[in-house]
């Protein structure tokens, strides 16, 4: 086995997502909080969230009354990204039409734009964010306004947001009814966009900095687009099927079953001629098209790390690729049908 440092060693800048990271709904996932207030006595941690139902100062708020030391200026929202492409379409002082909540409208009105909920106010944009209130009317004067062919920008596109009592739409299907209705996309400041990573990055000035998210299409695949390590926790949206299935643009540095894992070795996947994957005592390889178990191991999480690397070596995507059954039990996967 070969073992590398810990994915923190060399890193100046650890920028944590939240919903699926740190909480779902109200609650702090297990190990989140300690494991970061570890990270923070060593090093800088920045907070990054899609969602724009909240102020950076009520996040904040949030992650102090679970046990963090977290000030507004510690996070970075996609309020605040999507603002400052706003400012790049529209003069200071127009009008905005805004669907979404507080966090949304705090980050407007700061910027000196002036806040309406309605299309017969001729608005000079529209901006459009995450939030539970949201519903047919303000998405009804989107629509209104953007068949005028005025800039439209959303903060975020996720399709589902994790919550305590299980997955809900995010905002992304918000944002498909009204580009259904006016048949044009808007342009995104969030995650998997890059104008969010870069006002972290800005923000703290970081140089190394690493990404942990619990989703690939969004978390990994930004973080991929900006050059940035990444870690995938498996405490939110996606789990080991998602992984195995992961195309080139949403495969993550690393692995991890909860941010205890920062501060430990992390087990580097050796791959020898023959395609042979080796995470510590987990053992795969491909054939042809097929993968084959050769030893399991005694970690699930290894073996998804050693199933992973190999699928992705193989350059074959996931549906062309037979999986033997014992992989899916072993990973906690349902078999798919025949």
């Amino acid at each position: 086995m070969t073992t590398s440092s810990t994915p923190l060693d060399g890193v100046d800048l650890v920028l944590a997502d939240l919903d699926g990271v740190v909480y779902k709904g109200p609650r702090p996932i297990p190990h989140a909080i300690e494991s970061l207030n570890r990270v923070a006595e060593t090093g800088r941690v920045g907070y990054i969230t899609n969602n724009a139902a909240r102020t950076a100062a009520s996040v904040a708020a949030h992650l102090t009354n679970l046990g963090l030391s977290v000030t507004a200026d510690d996070v970075v929202t996609s309020p605040q990204a999507a603002v400052k492409l706003l400012a790049e379409l529209v003069p200071s002082g127009a009008t905005v039409l805004v669907v979404g909540g507080e966090g949304l409208v705090d980050e407007v009105e700061k910027a000196g734009f002036i806040v309406t909920r309605s299309a017969e106010d001729d608005p000079a944009a529209v901006i459009q964010g995450f939030s539970p209130e949201v519903g047919w009317t303000q998405l009804a004067e989107a629509s209104y306004a953007l068949h005028g062919g005025i800039p439209w920008v959303s903060t975020n596109t996720d399709w589902t947001i994790p919550q305590e009592r299980g997955v809900a739409p995010g905002n992304g299907t918000l944002v498909s009814a009204v580009h259904t209705a006016v048949g044009r996309m808007p342009v995104t400041a969030g995650k998997p966009e890059t104008p969010i990573f870069h006002a972290a990055v800005e923000r703290f000035g970081a140089e190394k900095p690493l990404f942990i998210g619990d989703r690939l299409d969004t978390d990994i695949r930004g973080a991929n687009r900006v050059g940035m390590d990444s870690v995938l926790v498996l405490t939110g949206i996606d789990g080991a099927k998602q992984v195995l299935a992961a195309t080139a643009e949403d495969r993550p540095t690393y692995i991890v079953e909860d941010l205890r894992e920062l501060h430990d070795p992390y087990p580097v996947a050796d791959v020898a001629d023959d395609g042979t994957v080796t995470v510590r005592d987990s053992v795969v390889v491909m054939r042809g098209n097929r993968l084959e178990m050769l030893r399991e191991g005694g970690s699930s999480l290894d073996l998804l790390r050693a199933a992973s690397r190999a699928i992705w070596n193989s350059g074959l995507a996931i549906y062309g690729i037979d999986v033997p059954g014992e992989l899916f039990d072993r990973l906690g996967i349902p078999r798919p049908r025949k």
